[in-house]
Parts: structure tokens; C-alpha cells; sequence
């Protein structure tokens, strides 16, 4: 059975701050998550009892029984009944879901690692979804080139939805459903972050040729030239603070 000094507690208890009734497990579940991520709870470190936590944080027990698990469905801990808690290191446990939780420090400040770590996984995303969208789903290009049409039309904000349009439609045709999964969070981060990436990726949203020329390449079966073409719209349109 694992025991915990007086010291350890008092860390503990250091850590948290009392939860408001608002959104109580939610709470809970953020509080413990950014110790987590912060590494003030270290891999392999085992956490206090559910009572405990529950009396540090003002909250009931079922509250933090819900955000434990929680933790535990996002790899960030692991759960044995009847044994303790550990925390795992989520570097080599946690998915793709977790990036949203990471490019955002403790102050609500842009991690930049982070971010640049997220565009060049679009980088590379994109041109292989490409490539397999020419030679899987090349009747999929008609779409594609109604998007292309629009965003003549629109305004910068109709060209953010529309340019993830096309490239949602490229993921589909991809057929790939690992590559959808990691798309799916790299739009939830687009979403949270709208505006800086409408500067971010201003000259892609201009490239209005580009985005026809990766169309008209899927459509043709050209695989090959849908996949460097798709390359270099994407991956040299972020700011050096971006992309290394």
C-alpha cells in the first residue's frame, strides 16, 4: 500500500485551489490535467486518494472520481482498483486529442513549439492526403473546384471556412481514416485560434491557383503532382516564428 509524507501532502495541496461549484468535475479534471502537463505531477508519480484530492479541492468525492477517468480515457493517468493512481508520461501514451490542451501555456500564451510542431504535421499531412485523393477519389476534384470558385468570391473569414472545406474534402477522398482523426484536431485548434491563423496562413488563402492546380491534379489521377503541389502550398506559408 503506497503511503505519502507530510511533505508530499502539503506539495499537494500547494498545487490545487478550492473549486466553485461551477462545472465542478470539469474543474477538477483542468486543474489536475495542466499539473500534469506541466510536469509539477511527474510520470510514474502516484497520485493521493480520491478523499483526499477531494478535501484539498473543496469538492465531493464523485466529482473527482469523473475527472479521474477522464484523465485516464486521455492516457494522462493510469487507474488500478485497489492499488494507486500513476501518472503516466503522456509523451509516449496520449493521442492526437491532447495537442488542443498543449498549445496553450498555464497564462493562456500561444506554446509556440507546440504550434510549429502542429504545422509541420499539416505540412506533411497534407501533401500525402493529396496524393492518395489522386489516385482513391479523383472524381472527388468536381467538389473541389466548386470550393476553388467560391473562394473567388468570399471574403477572408469565407475563405478560412472554404479553404478548410477543401481540405476536409481531400482528407475524405484520402480514405484514410487515421489522417481524418489527426484533421479533426487540427481543426479544433484552428477554431480556437481563428484569427492568428487567418494571418498565419494569409498567402494560402490568397493562392487561390494553387488550390485549382491541386484540384485539377487530383481529378487527373496525378498523384505524384498532387502531392508536391499540396506541399508547397502548405508547408511555406507560415511565419519563421512558426516553422523552423
Amino acid at each position: 500500500m503506497t503511503t505519502w509524507s507530510n511533505a508530499f501532502y502539503r506539495r499537494v495541496d500547494e498545487m490545487f485551489t478550492p473549486i466553485t461549484k461551477k462545472s465542478v468535475s470539469d474543474s477538477v479534471f483542468e486543474q489536475l490535467r495542466q499539473r500534469i502537463l506541466a510536469g509539477e505531477l511527474a510520470a510514474g508519480e502516484t497520485l493521493p486518494s480520491e478523499r483526499h484530492l477531494a478535501e484539498t479541492l473543496g469538492v465531493n468525492r464523485g466529482a473527482v472520481r469523473e475527472a479521474l477517468k477522464r484523465l485516464e480515457q486521455a492516457k494522462l493517468i493510469t487507474i488500478h482498483q485497489g492499488e494507486s493512481t500513476r501518472v503516466l508520461d503522456f509523451w509516449e501514451t496520449a493521442g492526437t486529442e491532447l495537442i488542443s490542451s498543449l498549445i496553450f501555456d498555464a497564462d493562456g500564451q500561444i506554446d509556440f513549439e507546440v504550434a510549429r510542431s502542429v504545422m509541420e504535421m499539416r505540412s506533411a499531412m497534407a501533401a500525402d492526403i493529396a496524393r492518395l485523393c489522386a489516385i482513391r477519389s479523383p472524381e472527388i476534384a468536381e467538389n473541389l473546384l466548386r470550393i476553388c470558385e467560391e473562394m473567388k468570391l468570399g471574403d477572408l473569414s469565407a475563405r478560412q471556412d472554404l479553404n478548410m472545406e477543401f481540405w476536409a474534402t481531400v482528407i475524405r477522398g484520402s480514405q484514410n481514416v487515421a489522417y481524418q482523426l489527426a484533421f479533426n484536431s487540427i481543426r479544433e485548434l484552428y477554431d480556437q485560434m481563428r484569427e492568428l491563423m487567418a494571418v498565419v496562413l494569409m498567402e494560402e488563402l490568397n493562392n487561390l491557383s494553387s488550390h485549382r492546380t491541386i484540384a485539377e491534379a487530383i481529378g487527373a489521377g496525378e498523384s505524384e503532382k498532387a502531392r508536391k503541389l499540396a506541399l508547397e502550398l502548405v508547408s511555406t506559408r507560415a511565419p519563421s516564428s512558426l516553422v523552423g
